[in-house]
């Protein structure tokens, strides 16, 4: 899949931990946003990691990095653990990614468990480290995105808020959610879709994707949002195994579709030697069909 995509970064990647300037040359301005990337750009290919659990976690992580950093991606992201629990190590990450690779960095950052002043830190340190790309979420509680949301004393309590934040703090360029099958919380598909377009409306440049298994449903998703005036990157994860599809798959709003997936793959769950082809075909054609539906590129959740 990843030969037959044009990759929009426009930088010259030099390896993992080579982010130098030589003697003579001029030092490079500002990166262009990623908003920017996706509205004037080529198609886009990102790549978002889980942060690592230990140290062998984290040496894995970075042979992953250093593999992919030659196919230029658009960005990069770590996310969130569930109620905010890995913020210190996706900041951390984030910010070793921005320094110390040729990839353009994207900070995960949630209203979950935080107060304001914790929310303002962390962009801070976001600032600092040279990130100036943030993904703006309200977060799910521990319990998963149908659990009755609970702000956080002294918090936010909406992505929009997070969004105004963040532009209050420093010059960041801003990227939200966006749910093609609609968010848990959502009394209707119309409802999401102001949701969205009022996040745009307090200063979101682009949208992601939750995770889905049918393109219709990510155009059908653009057609209702285009007011917002964004781009949408759709975003895919490629099936690794049946437990993870079944339990991402109940964490998030793409139960409707996973039903079409696993019947397709379920009956290989005692035949593992032959279930990443299938699954691997699974994600291409997704793939495939949205690109040639117009999608700006293709966020991966690895």
């Amino acid at each position: 899949l990843l030969t037959r995509v044009s990759l929009a970064s426009g930088r010259r990647t030099g390896g993992l931990g080579r982010r130098t300037t030589l003697p003579g040359m001029v030092a490079p301005g500002p990166e262009p946003s990623i908003g920017r990337l996706l509205r004037e750009g080529e198609r886009s290919i990102s790549f978002e990691f889980m942060p690592p659990r230990d140290e062998a976690g984290a040496e894995q992580l970075w042979h992953t990095i250093a593999a992919l950093e030659p196919l230029a991606p658009t960005f990069v992201s770590v996310t969130y653990g569930a109620g905010g629990s890995t913020r210190d190590t996706t900041v951390a990450l984030t910010g070793r990614i921005a320094r110390e690779t040729s990839l353009r960095a994207m900070g995960h950052l949630t209203c979950v468990g935080h107060t304001r002043a914790d929310l303002v830190r962390v962009l801070t340190s976001y600032a600092d480290a040279g990130v100036h790309n943030i993904l703006a979420l309200r977060g799910d509680p521990k319990d998963g995105p149908s659990a009755p949301w609970v702000a956080t004393e002294g918090g936010l309590t909406y992505a929009r808020e997070l969004v105004e934040l963040a532009h209050q703090t420093d010059d960041f360029t801003v990227g939200v959610a966006a749910f093609p099958e609609g968010h848990p919380a959502a009394d209707s598909l119309e409802r999401d879709a102001w949701v969205l377009a009022e996040k745009a409306r307090a200063g979101a440049d682009f949208a992601v994707t939750q995770l889905f298994f049918r393109p219709d449903d990510y155009v059908a998703g653009r057609a209702r949002r285009r007011r917002t005036g964004g781009p949408i990157v759709p975003g895919i994860m490629p099936i690794t195994s049946l437990r993870s599809l079944q339990q991402m798959a109940e964490r998030c709003p793409a139960r409707r579709s996973r039903y079409q997936v696993l019947a397709r793959v379920e009956h290989l769950g005692t035949r593992p030697a032959r279930a990443p082809a299938p699954a691997s075909k699974i994600a291409t054609e997704l793939s495939g069909a949205l690109l040639a539906a117009g999608a700006p590129g293709l966020h991966f959740y690895t």
